[in-house]
């Protein structure tokens, strides 16, 4: 059977359901939440999203909750036009947040939702997600990038 349709066909009716009754902020809001913590599943559910997923439980479809949520966000932010941002940093960086928000709404002109956490593994730079494009511009791939060719040059050596 195929995945994707089953997960589209689901999260297009919770995305319509809620549309209908008002409930989708609320609901997406709770989601991106889910996803990102799952321990926050604890807490109590929107209604509309638990008799949601007490409906995929009933039809047998438990083991497409998460693939089916994450559809129901990303049909949920084109709706809504939002446009999600990921920002990853090596340290903590004050006013970086506010600097990318500016430039992306200057060239986009779409409301930004923007999560940023950081990653000492980057060792420095930051990556940024936005629009399906990823700009790495960290020190962590730039060795990865240097260590790459540097193994292609001594393989065509030997």
């Amino acid at each position: 059977m195929n995945t994707g349709a089953i997960t589209t066909r689901y999260a297009t009716a919770l995305l319509k359901f809620t549309l209908g009754n008002g409930s989708a902020p609320a609901v997406a809001a709770q989601v991106r939440e889910l996803l990102k913590s799952p321990s926050s599943a604890e807490a109590e559910l929107e209604p509309d999203l638990a008799r949601f997923i007490g409906l995929l439980v009933s039809k047998g479809r438990r083991a497409y909750t998460v693939p089916v949520l994450r559809r129901f966000l990303e049909l949920y932010y084109r709706e809504a036009g939002i446009t999600p941002v990921s920002i990853v940093t090596a340290s903590p960086a004050p006013g970086f947040e506010d600097r990318v928000r500016e430039m992306l709404e200057k060239n986009g002109g779409k409301s930004l939702l923007i999560e940023s956490s950081t990653d000492p593994s980057l060792i420095g730079g930051f990556r940024l997600e936005y629009g399906g494009k990823v700009l790495d511009a960290s020190v962590r791939r730039t060795l990865d990038v240097l260590q790459r060719r540097f193994v292609e040059k001594n393989n065509r050596i030997v």
